[in-house]
């Protein structure tokens, strides 16, 4: 009776998916003008597949324009179609048209694929199309989240004069470079790979066995094509917390028969790579040239480079006008889940509170001044930074980020030599230890420390992302666990947390990795954010340093980021260890490519902290 009331639920969740779906539809084919598989041309002769709903009228309209490399063919079923549909009537309904195009290679679209590899003048081309319209009132925003997104970035730093705003969310995988931060559009985090795309591109890139239309295929037989053949085929299912752990790595989609091509050839590329900087990523020697409404979440797996873009463009834009129109929203969700804020939001498995924004109120009225100059309220109820704090679970504005009313305050690590795993002496205190006892433990790859949540996306069911109670994980001892006494007053974290290691090893090369954790008064230990450095690349990215053993180096790691309230009688922790798998590739310590190497050096490492080696911490707290 249990399945059948289960099934019964399953059933009305997929009639409710299917009406809204359909009602939408029919919706807009009342109050728009719909014109699906318009072939539009790029400078190349390549012709990118687009469906533009307008308004039922002779005056010009904006344009709200989405490019992505996702299915959005309205005659099949599945989620995406259900929102470009539901996003599309709520354009129409204010007044846009809205443009959905895939990227060259993708679907219907003409042309070869490659991620973040299509020429950036498909973006250009494509304003310059849409603002020829006799339709369209030469105002374009750009709207969209995670692939949706990426590709915006870039495009803003051609400046193309009809692009006259943006809502990227979710945006971290068109990020290249910024300043130290070098993720290459969330491939590396401190020069380890990140395993995201591994699974991602197993799911997605299936073109090279696409059906192909003939060339020159009219638009009337694109159509009648389109009702029968969706060419959204899927790869068959695999378990991705199986598939990942191949070695090496380079084998992995080899190794479950997805397609290759792409992906061999980015597995090879370092992080300082020239590939890098020939495809569709922003780097901070780009200008930027489009006001922008920025959305980021705090368990995304971006989250610092998506603030220090925000503040890169803020600071470094040539067109004061843009510098002065940045604004930003940081959710505590998952991936893309801005809108599924609940009056009880669950990240994982940690309540934060009602987390819930009008998103939607916001960006159209963002839009309605850019794209329709209107002359609205949006500046004066529109703080420059968003952000909710989880803990306290209460949104919060700021001029700057970090807000104005923090300061970083020094915890440094402490112990007797025995701070591995949860039992072990190890204390986060702001008095700095006069003599070193370091903390030594054992990294074998072939048994690295599991990830358990975290601020992941799109690694199928390898990670669940979130906050989790990481106590049991703390058992091992191979973890580092550093805890300050027990809270007096509630303490608020908000801003860039900054590490600082003095690591040793007998070791060539190996990978330490933090997180940062709320401990509650019954021991739960939720984490709120991670980072990892691999020590080749500690004095930069362009080039290998290794280390020689029992050395000991100093190490700084990418900056970590949240805003969360420590409670009284909580206590703020950081783990340190040497993985974090399969959020990030394991190192195999041998010094080698890593990418093409299946056997593993085990490594001991060592963590120091005194006056002479201060290991540290630095928390943005507020005032």
């Amino acid at each position: 009776m249990k399945h059948l009331k289960m099934l019964g639920c399953l059933t009305l969740l997929l009639g409710s998916f299917l009406q809204a779906q359909n009602d939408a539809l029919v919706q807009l084919e009342d109050i728009a003008i719909i014109d699906q598989k318009v072939m539009m041309p790029m400078r190349d002769g390549i012709r990118l597949a687009t469906d533009i709903y307008r308004p039922k009228t002779d005056k010009p309209v904006p344009v709200i324009f989405s490019r992505t490399p996702y299915n959005f063919n309205s005659w099949g079923d599945g989620e995406r179609r259900t929102r470009t549909a539901q996003r599309a009537l709520a354009a129409v309904k204010r007044g846009y048209a809205y443009v959905v195009q895939n990227e060259r290679g993708r679907y219907y679209s003409e042309g070869e694929w490659d991620i973040l590899g299509v020429p950036l003048t498909d973006g250009y081309d494509a304003f310059s199309w849409m603002k020829e319209q006799d339709w369209c009132n030469g105002k374009i925003g750009t709207y969209g989240c995670s692939s949706t997104a990426e590709w915006q970035m870039a495009v803003a730093a051609l400046d193309h004069p009809s692009h006259a705003a943006m809502v990227p969310q979710g945006y971290g995988a068109g990020v290249g470079r910024v300043g130290d931060i070098n993720e290459q559009g969330n491939w590396y985090r401190g020069g380890a790979e990140q395993m995201l795309f591994f699974s991602w591109l197993y799911g997605v890139e299936h073109d090279k066995f696409k059906p192909r239309i003939p060339a020159g295929a009219t638009q009337e037989d694109l159509i009648r094509i389109s009702r029968f053949y969706d060419l959204a085929p899927e790869n068959p299912r695999v378990d991705m917390s199986e598939a990942l752990q191949h070695l090496p790595i380079q084998d992995i989609l080899q190794n479950i028969g997805g397609k290759r091509e792409i992906f061999d050839k980015m597995i090879i590329r370092k992080p300082e790579d020239p590939a890098w900087y020939k495809g569709g990523l922003y780097h901070d020697n780009m200008d930027f040239g489009v006001p922008s409404f920025w959305f980021a979440s705090w368990y995304d797996v971006s989250i610092t480079p998506n603030i220090a873009l925000f503040n890169h463009v803020r600071a470094n834009a040539s067109d004061p006008e843009v510098r002065d129109n940045q604004y930003m929203v940081i959710a505590p969700t998952l991936h893309c889940r801005f809108t599924r804020a609940t009056e009880n939001t669950i990240v994982g498995e940690r309540s934060v509170g009602d987390a819930r924004l009008n998103y939607d109120e916001q960006i159209y009225a963002w839009f309605d001044m850019w794209l329709k100059g209107k002359e609205n309220d949006f500046k004066e109820n529109t703080a420059r930074v968003q952000y909710y704090t989880m803990g306290s679970n209460r949104w919060q504005q700021a001029e700057t980020w970090p807000p104005e009313n923090t300061e970083l305050v020094s915890y440094y690590l402490n112990s007797d030599g025995s701070a591995n795993s949860l039992y072990g002496d190890g204390k986060l205190s702001t008095t700095m230890a006069e003599k070193d006892h370091p903390d030594s433990f054992t990294y074998d790859p072939m048994n690295p420390v599991p990830s358990y949540g975290g601020n992941v996306c799109c690694t199928g069911n390898a990670i669940k992302g979130g906050s989790f109670d990481q106590q049991h994980m703390e058992t091992r001892n191979d973890i580092l666990v550093y805890t300050t006494d027990v809270l007096e007053e509630g303490v608020e974290v908000s801003g860039f947390i900054e590490s600082t290691l003095y690591v040793s090893s007998d070791a060539k090369d190996t990978d330490f990795t933090i997180k940062l954790i709320d401990v509650y008064p019954d021991g739960s230990a939720y984490n709120l954010d991670e980072t990892i450095q691999r020590v080749r690349y500690r004095e930069g990215y362009d080039k290998e340093v290794f280390m020689e053993d029992g050395k000991i180096y100093e190490l700084n790691l990418t900056p970590m980021a949240t805003s969360n309230y420590f409670k009284k009688g909580h206590r703020i922790r950081i783990e340190i260890s040497s993985s974090n798998f399969p959020r990030f590739a394991r190192n195999l310590n041998t010094g080698g490519n890593n990418y093409d190497e299946s056997k593993s050096v085990i490594a001991r490492n060592k963590v120091h902290h005194s006056s002479t080696y201060p290991s540290v911490i630095k928390l943005p707290i507020a005032k």
